[in-house]
């Protein structure tokens, strides 16, 4: 289920997240059907309330959607998948098999 809330910037290569006029971010690249995770931002101000999670819940969701693999790249997502296994379908196999999943 994606998060209304959150847009895909495809100009800007991200994902983005508005919170108390701050803003959250997942960047990636985009290359044929492999999406590469390679940064998640969030603003200190925003840190411990779940964005991070929030956005990652949201790329999953879409990517599943849109028929995408993920590269995650980004150590948050490597993080994610590891701690949630039951998203290993959307990881490339490459990763699947790096992060254990």
């Amino acid at each position: 289920m994606s998060d209304p809330e959150i847009r895909d910037n495809a100009d800007a290569h991200r994902y983005e997240l508005d919170v108390e006029g701050r803003t959250a971010v997942v960047i990636y690249n985009l290359s044929g059907e492999n999406l590469m995770i390679t940064e998640t931002l969030v603003p200190e101000a925003l840190e411990g309330r779940g964005i991070a999670s929030r956005l990652a819940k949201h790329v999953i969701a879409d990517a599943r959607e849109r028929g995408l693999v993920i590269l995650p790249v980004c150590p948050f997502f490597s993080g994610y998948f590891q701690k949630h296994p039951e998203h290993a379908d959307v990881v490339h196999p490459t990763y699947r098999q790096i992060l254990g999943l």
